[in-house]
């Protein structure tokens, strides 16, 4: 047992340092000059699980799954559905600004008016799960890019980040739910931004 946990750590720790953003287009020169800039997350393409449902069909699902259970029910429904749709308008937000306000040089702010404006397109999303002392993290995969916020058409990088892990703290009462480890995901995402603006920013 001890061996087979090791492994699992060994596995989950080799796949979090793999882990990095592509650039797909562009660089970071336009920012260069800027000192804030306005983020936005998006979730009209989000798939869920390796089924690639849509965001509407894995509601559906839960909604049934806790409706049918005698233990709990619509309130335990309502109270569900309330809680994923904070994470996704405030607290993934916070988390991937939380991430990149540790930037040298540039303020990322919501609905600020900016000259440009970042966009985290969430595409994909394995929500994990918790089974006693064992969390299988969250993985998620975004499409980023930096547009002209007055032009929106205009372009200005774009990236890709696939199979971002979130944290795998095992048996840790912050990532019981679904929508708990999902915020994990995007705060590592926003670090490894962090990292890549960095770089190109020097």
């Amino acid at each position: 047992m001890k061996k087979l946990l090791l492994l699992v750590v060994l596995v989950f720790t080799t796949m979090i340092f793999a882990q990095k953003l592509k650039v797909v287009s562009g660089n970071f020169d336009f920012l260069k000059d800027q000192t804030e800039v306005n983020v936005e997350l998006t979730f009209d393409s989000l798939l869920l699980m390796k089924e690639n449902t849509t965001e509407a069909e894995y509601l559906n699902k839960r909604k049934n799954d806790l409706l049918v259970n005698p233990k709990r029910g619509v309130k335990a429904w309502e109270k569900w559905n309330s809680e994923w749709e904070y994470y996704k308008t405030s607290v993934y937000p916070e988390k991937v600004l939380n991430a990149l306000n540790n930037s040298r040089k540039i303020i990322f702010g919501r609905n600020v008016k900016t000259k440009y404006t970042l966009i985290v397109d969430g595409r994909w999303v394995n929500p994990g799960w918790q089974a006693g002392v064992i969390t299988q993290p969250a993985i998620l995969n975004t499409y980023i890019k930096f547009v002209e916020t007055d032009n929106p058409s205009n372009v200005l990088m774009t990236l890709s980040s696939i199979e971002i892990q979130g944290k795998s703290t095992s048996g840790s009462k912050d990532f019981i739910m679904e929508y708990e480890r999902i915020s994990s995901a995007y705060e590592r995402t926003g670090r490894l931004l962090l990292r890549e603006l960095n770089k190109g920013t020097k």
